[in-house]
């Protein structure tokens, strides 16, 4: 049996920010480890149950040279962007916004589901843009839960989100290598960590898993070590989360919402949004996020 020391190289244990009604839990960028792969944010949130009548309401804010991923294992958020794009993600579809030279967008819980009190549980991360590419215009993909394909073996049902693996590939486009999947085991499941990707993190995010027989704390991200082929089981049933692919031979630098090579590109989107020059939001433009002095989100150093 393998050991944690042959199978990790790092272990994340999250930062968790207590917004009230829910939790999130945030394991990049951290103080040691900036990215897997194109992955430099990685936020776990819920699963949680909002009171009657309320729900998420994430405000216009801005984003740049960077691509956001959202996935939900419950509930459903209404997406609205700065180039007019609309969409409500539910569980097991993913949404792909692509920020490139900028765009603004909102997520909140659809009106329709307030009443009873949404649900509110799942993943949001965000892919750094390669060089040569940070600055491509913005857009918007989301795609079905058909078009993500299953893979199903005995106790074993993942959902390829991004990329190829298992000798499947997902719809959802890239900008660089990835690899991303859900991974459901049923008790007694088990199945292999494809091993090409450059960089792989797992993430166990419900009951209770193992890779290569160590157990896996929920939601710390665990590295794998590169080449190292693993396996991820579980005795009582659980949900990992597989992350990572192609590494960057440039470094990335966080600020808030800006993610970009060169520190002067983030100063600018910094000033644009005091400034107000960044596009409004059709049908959500009442309101925003003001720039922070001391964000939340950063790289190290």
């Amino acid at each position: 049996m393998a050991t944690i020391e042959t199978a990790f190289d790092q272990v994340i244990t999250p930062v968790t920010h207590d917004l009230g009604d829910f939790k999130v839990n945030r394991t990049l960028p951290s103080r040691p480890r900036t990215m897997v792969g194109p992955f430099i944010f990685v936020d776990e949130f819920g699963p949680a149950r909002l009171p009657a009548g309320r729900g998420m309401d994430v405000r216009p804010h801005p984003h740049i040279n960077l691509a956001t991923v959202t996935y939900l294992f419950e509930g459903a958020i209404e997406h609205r962007d700065s180039i007019g794009s609309i969409a409500v993600i539910e569980p097991g579809a993913i949404n792909l916004m692509t920020a490139g030279s900028g765009i603004v967008h909102s997520e909140r819980s659809p009106q329709d589901i307030r009443p009873a009190g949404p649900s509110l549980y799942g993943m949001q991360t965000w892919l750094a843009l390669p060089d040569g590419k940070e600055e491509i215009d913005p857009a918007f993909d989301h795609v079905p839960a058909e078009m993500l394909p299953l893979v199903e073996d005995s106790g074993v049902r993942a959902r390829v989100l991004m990329g190829n693996l298992w000798g499947v590939v997902a719809a959802t486009p890239q900008h660089s290598p990835t690899i991303y999947a859900d991974i459901a085991l049923q008790a007694g499941g088990a199945i292999p960590v494809d091993a090409e990707a450059d960089e792989r993190a797992v993430m166990a995010v419900g009951g209770e898993a193992e890779l290569d027989g160590q157990r896996l704390d929920l939601f710390s991200l665990y590295i794998l070590r590169p080449g190292h082929a693993a396996r991820l089981s579980s005795a009582g049933g659980g949900r990992v989360m597989l992350l990572g692919g192609a590494a960057f031979a440039t470094p990335r630098h966080v600020f808030w919402n800006f993610v970009s090579s060169s520190r002067d590109r983030i100063n600018q989107a910094k000033a644009d949004w005091k400034a107000m020059r960044f596009a409004t939001i059709p049908g959500d433009d009442q309101e925003f996020i003001p720039l922070p002095e001391v964000p939340l989100t950063v790289s190290y150093p």
